[in-house]
This record gives structure tokens, C-alpha cells and sequence, in this order.
């Protein structure tokens, strides 16, 4: 592990028996994440995200690899060390605050042991941190669910954790105010020097929030990379169609060649001679112009941009297209 690295991952592998047999939930998962870094894994539920930070937190055993953190083991092939002994903090979807505790005595929970001075100077700091300083004596049915959340934070930074694992932070938030506080709670973050590692099915949290992304599918870490990375360069076809707007399409319906080849909207223009041709089976207005999924004659199924200020077809139309990408992303076989 380099010097700058805060937690690595290796080959970790996770299951467990079930009616039909063996799970296998994570398989062969490997990846490292530098010290103040934010980490994400992104994918859709059941590919086996949560239960990496799980095994991370010690509540899930390992079936193989190993879990470094700071270069400490965590978890390896002889042993594990116990969750309360792994200096990593985690934040709940829920946030579980305790209801009966104000502001101030749920930050400070996990601080029983630190003098009652200096207890209440760690709080303060805290507050004053995530901008709730004036909250401190408020309970938790008193709060928005972004200062709910903004206090799980803090609590969760109280024990100055080496790592802080973060589960679906924004699902229980409407869409407006999670978009407004992932940039906020980035910058909380980051402020804090804390190393994160999150886990989203929400990929513009995932581009708001982290230094490095890692896409699963079916419990498989498919590319490790910055959001640019994912979006330019994807390795794979599955993280070609899921980052971003795009289909991947036999490069043959293209004319070109063997292969397949990712299509994204830019890529594409209304033209009745164009040789891509379907049928418009959908219409939504985007702001400021409209979008519209196109099936073609095979089956498969394209995402397209009407040009800002034309009335867009109506669904069931037939229409053409012309794709232009002089250096498009391919993919063999």
C-alpha cells in the first residue's frame, strides 16, 4: 500500500447460504481509496454495495480477501478483528438519531469516556462545523432531514473515526434537497480531512460527491475510476449504459465494423435519409429542449436530443437519424 493510502481492498469475497443454494453477494472486489479521498460504490440494489461496507464496519465475515485500513488489518484470511475495535464510523440511511437526546447529546454518544470538558469542547466544534451551533439543544423531530442528516454526520465524525462509511446518506431526502446538500456535504467532508467511502444507486450523488467511483453489477467491481474516467473511458458495456446517457449497439447498424459501440445522445441528429431508422416511443421535455427514446427495428433502443426550439415528434413517428462520433468507445465481440 502506498504511502497516501488509507484502506485497500483485496479479492474480497462474500456470501451465504440461502434456500436455493449458496449467495455469492461479492465477488473478488478489489480496490484502494487514498487517505481524504471520497469513495463511492454505484449500482442498483441487491449488487452487493451495502454489503461491502458492512464487511468494512465488521458485520459481515469474510469468505476471502483481505480488509487494510491505515495499514492495519481488519479482516484477513486468519482473522478478523471485532467492529468496536476497527476505528470506523458509519451513517445510517435513517440516521438513527435517539429521539430522547437533544443536538448536543446525540453528537457526543459516542464520547462517554472523554472528560466532561473537553466532551463539550469536541461537541462544539462539531456544531460549529456542520453549522448547527445554534441548534444544540433542539431534538430531532425539531429539525429539516438535512440537519437531521447534518447531525448523524457529526456524531459520526465525533470519535475521529480513520474511515467513515456512508450508506444511501440522501435517500431519505426529496430530490431538490438532495441535490442541494451533496455539494454541502462534500465540502463538510472534505473539510474534516476524513476518509469516505458511500454507497448510492444515484449516480449524479455519486459525480457530486467523490474522488473515485466504482460501478458493480451482480457483485462484481466492474471499473474503479474518476467520474470522468467512467463517463469517457468506461471498460466495460454495462458501465458504458449506466454511467450517462447512452446504448451500446452492434457497430455493424453504424457501419462501423465489428464489435460494439457506445451511442450517446450528442451523437445523434435527425436526418430522413439517415441509415439509423424506429419508431419514437417516448417524448419527455428536458429544459431547455426534449428528449425521446427510439426502438429500433431489432429491438434495441436509443436515447435522442430534439434540437432547443423544435417541436419534437410525437411518439409512434417514424424517423431517421445519422450517428457521427469520429472516435467512438468500442467494444470487442
Amino acid at each position: 500500500m502506498g504511502a497516501d493510502m488509507q484502506l485497500r481492498l483485496e479479492g474480497l469475497r462474500i456470501g451465504y447460504p440461502g434456500a436455493d443454494g449458496f449467495k455469492q453477494v461479492v465477488d473478488g472486489l478489489s480496490l484502494e481509496l487514498a487517505r481524504g479521498q471520497i469513495g463511492c460504490l454505484l449500482g442498483a440494489s441487491g449488487c452487493g454495495k451495502t454489503t461491502v461496507l458492512r464487511s468494512i464496519a465488521g458485520f459481515e465475515p469474510l469468505q476471502q480477501g483481505r480488509i487494510v485500513l491505515g495499514g492495519r488489518e481488519l479482516a484477513g484470511p486468519a482473522s478478523a478483528l471485532p467492529a468496536e475495535k476497527r476505528r470506523v464510523g458509519m451513517m445510517f440511511q435513517d440516521y438513527a438519531l435517539f429521539p430522547h437526546l437533544d443536538v448536543a447529546a446525540n453528537v457526543g454518544f459516542g464520547l462517554r469516556t472523554m472528560a466532561a470538558g473537553k466532551r463539550r469542547e469536541r461537541v462544539g466544534s462539531l456544531l460549529r462545523q456542520v453549522g448547527l451551533e445554534a441548534m444544540h439543544g433542539r431534538f430531532p423531530h425539531e429539525l429539516s432531514g438535512g440537519q437531521q442528516q447534518r447531525v448523524a454526520l457529526a456524531r459520526a465524525l465525533a470519535p475521529a473515526p480513520e474511515l467513515l462509511l456512508l450508506d444511501e446518506p440522501f435517500s431519505n431526502l426529496d430530490v431538490d434537497t438532495r441535490q442541494r446538500l451533496a455539494g454541502e456535504l462534500r465540502l463538510l467532508l472534505k473539510a474534516s480531512g476524513t476518509t469516505v467511502l458511500m454507497v448510492t444507486h444515484d449516480q449524479a450523488e455519486a459525480f457530486a460527491m467523490a474522488d473515485r467511483i466504482g460501478v458493480m453489477h451482480e457483485g462484481r467491481l466492474l471499473q474503479w475510476d474518476s467520474a470522468v474516467g467512467l463517463y469517457q473511458a468506461p471498460l466495460d458495456p454495462f458501465v458504458a449504459g449506466f454511467i450517462g446517457r447512452g446504448s451500446v449497439l452492434p457497430g455493424e447498424l453504424l457501419g462501423a465494423g465489428n464489435g460494439h459501440v457506445l451511442v450517446r445522445p450528442q451523437d445523434l441528429s435527425l436526418d430522413p435519409a439517415g441509415p439509423l431508422r424506429g419508431v419514437l416511443e417516448s417524448v419527455a421535455f428536458r429544459g431547455p429542449g426534449s428528449s425521446g427514446w427510439l426502438r429500433l427495428p431489432g429491438g434495441q433502443r436509443l436515447e435522442l436530443d430534439f434540437p432547443v426550439g423544435q417541436a419534437p415528434l410525437q411518439p409512434g413517428a417514424e424517423i431517421g437519424l445519422r450517428w457521427h462520433n469520429p472516435a467512438p468507445v468500442r467494444f470487442p465481440g
